[in-house]
């Protein structure tokens, strides 16, 4: 797939030196000039699905420095620690990174492939993190492309074989609760219908939109009866708290929970915890990990078909699933989809490691296939307002 690096040899021309008698006044023979090396063809990137096709991670390196900028989508600061992931790859390889939409959700990472298909401006995404439903409907609508780093074969979890798309770290689902608002912290799901937390209780995105906020409703529907077949008995739930007065019709953020605004919310375990340490102590926040079920999750990279920055895009995947990289997630509380092959060689530290989530909690958890999920998000996405019948933004 890669060119062939042409190379030029330099001709070095052999003088003898006759020994015939010349005039005296002959002048001097000057060496003819070696023809100048040229530089070889430069990669084309968005075809590329290894480094290695491309020439090599130097290769890489050089090509996406020559680029000199990134676009992601949708990566809060605060969400998996990638405000140090985006800060530390812009120092490492000077390249600026443009965040665009952060407060957005997975459909809306998908949405901005499709608008700027024919766009390469700021505006166009290079690469996206999204949950597992929409990896596998990226790459049906050819939004995505192959791409494999160096390190795939030790990645587990749900990767395509081909590579347009690749699990990156997972989760639980629990309540993240402001105690100095709520004073009797619920302990599960049926916990949150009593009337005490009337006003109290918000999701933290739009479910139609949010694969963490849909991911919510899905948790609910099997501590409900449901299945991870069945997620209408979640959505009944929901239309529960909300004709209740429970549920709020705001979506929660780390501002919003620290005010007291949406105190009672669901987040993923690592959103929560890195709360707790933003917060510092202001407000108190308590992390739940309901009873009834213990909900996983994860999200998918994928590289965007149309992305203007084809070099930076497959740069920043070998940079997030690096051993630098993935010891920035665990920062972030994040279990990445390398960390047994980390923990094997020895290179996790002591208290990063400690971050993490119980290895019991997570191989325990309740996770929907690729499929389930889609057809969860879908009957989630079409019924939300005719069932729940409330606008969250």
């Amino acid at each position: 797939m890669s060119p062939s690096s042409s190379m030029v040899m330099r001709a070095v021309a052999a003088l003898s030196i006759a020994s015939v008698a010349l005039s005296a006044c002959a002048p001097a023979a000057t060496p003819t000039a070696a023809p100048a090396a040229t530089d070889a063809p430069m990669a084309d990137w968005a075809t590329m699905r290894s480094a290695a096709a491309g020439g090599g991670m130097d290769a890489l390196i050089a090509a996406a420095k020559r680029e000199g900028e990134l676009n992601v989508i949708t990566l809060p600061r605060d969400w998996c620690n990638y405000g140090e992931m985006i800060d530390t790859f812009s120092a490492k390889y000077g390249i600026k990174v443009n965040s665009l939409n952060p407060d957005g959700g997975s459909a809306d990472e998908i949405q901005a492939i499709k608008d700027n298909k024919e766009n390469l401006g700021p505006q166009a995404p290079d690469v996206i993190d999204v949950g597992p439903a929409y990896g596998p409907l990226a790459k049906s609508e050819g939004l995505v492309t192959p791409y494999k780093v160096e390190t795939w074969d030790t990645i587990v979890g749900d990767k395509d074989p081909e590579g347009y798309y690749v699990v990156d770290y997972a989760g639980v689902m629990v309540f993240e609760v402001n105690t100095d608002i709520v004073k009797n912290v619920p302990q599960d799901w049926a916990d949150l219908l009593k009337p005490e937390y009337k006003g109290q209780i918000a999701l933290a995105g739009d479910p139609r939109a949010s694969n963490q906020a849909a991911q919510s409703v899905y948790a609910a529907a099997l501590a409900n009866g449901g299945s991870l077949d069945d997620v209408q008995p979640g959505l009944e739930f929901f239309k529960e708290l909300n004709a209740s007065g429970n549920l709020l019709p705001l979506i929660a953020g780390s501002g919003t929970i620290a005010k007291g605004e949406t105190p009672i919310t669901f987040q993923w375990n690592y959103l929560a915890l890195a709360n707790i340490d933003s917060f510092n102590g202001n407000p108190k926040v308590e992390v739940v990990y309901p009873k009834s079920v213990t909900w996983g999750g994860y999200y998918l990279q994928g590289i965007s078909a149309y992305a203007p920055h084809p070099a930076a895009a497959r740069l920043w995947e070998e940079f997030l699933y690096s051993d630098e990289g993935h010891l920035l997630w665990m920062k972030g509380y994040c279990t990445p989809a390398r960390l047994a092959d980390m923990v094997e060689r020895g290179v996790v530290p002591a208290d990063l490691q400690a971050k993490l989530p119980a290895p019991e909690l997570i191989s325990g958890s309740v996770v929907p296939s690729g499929d389930q999920l889609s057809a969860a998000r879908e009957a989630i996405k079409t019924q939300w307002d005719s069932v729940v019948g409330v606008d969250i933004k």
